[in-house]
């Protein structure tokens, strides 16, 4: 998770997460939404259809990626939980501890390694539609009721459902509360 949490802050933004682009965009204006929905979230999506193509081609025995074990109602609403909980820790985590990288990487790594092994044992527990559309993809299986419904629809709900609820339970802070505060000696 570290090695993925620098690379965002050296290409200042760049995620492997749509759930994530789609908070930043929903909250960042109509400009920022369109950008997210149109350019952001196909890119993130192609990137892991052509890593899981790479990962299949040099380890031809290497996993099948998720699978669902219980009813797709049953997936999308422990999809949808458990990305309303990752969400909702991202945006506490951005907005509490602002200039944080290692605290901030390591309480997400946590709380994300948590989530997955709840969810791992009824939908894979994986909470990024750009990963499991890489192997979906590659089984051929990205198009069917399951998938849409468990890895797409239910956490695209659960993200917009979290970034309504955390700016209504805490209110969008104004341009002088962002300034990260100087430490005085």
């Amino acid at each position: 998770m570290f090695v993925f949490a620098f690379l965002q802050k050296l290409s200042k933004g760049g995620l492997y997460n749509p759930l994530t682009a789609l908070a930043a965009g929903v909250t960042g204006g109509f400009g920022s939404f369109i950008f997210t929905v149109l350019v952001r979230i196909p890119v993130e999506v192609i990137g892991s259809i052509l890593g899981v193509k790479h990962i299949i081609h040099v380890f031809p025995e290497i996993g099948k990626g998720p699978k669902l074990n219980v009813a797709i109602h049953h997936g999308a609403l422990t999809e949808g939980v458990l990305t309303f909980f990752i969400v909702m820790l991202s945006m506490g985590l951005a907005r509490k501890i602002p200039g944080s990288f290692f605290m901030k990487t390591w309480i997400g790594s946590i709380a994300k390694l948590t989530l997955h092994v709840l969810g791992a044992d009824l939908t894979g527990g994986c909470m990024n539609p750009a990963a499991v559309m890489g192997w979906a993809y590659a089984r051929g299986e990205h198009i069917t009721q399951e998938h849409l419904l468990v890895y797409w629809l239910g956490p695209i709900k659960a993200t917009l459902l979290a970034v309504w609820f955390f700016n209504v339970v805490f209110k969008p802070l104004t341009e002088e509360q962002e300034k990260p505060k100087a430490k005085t000696d």
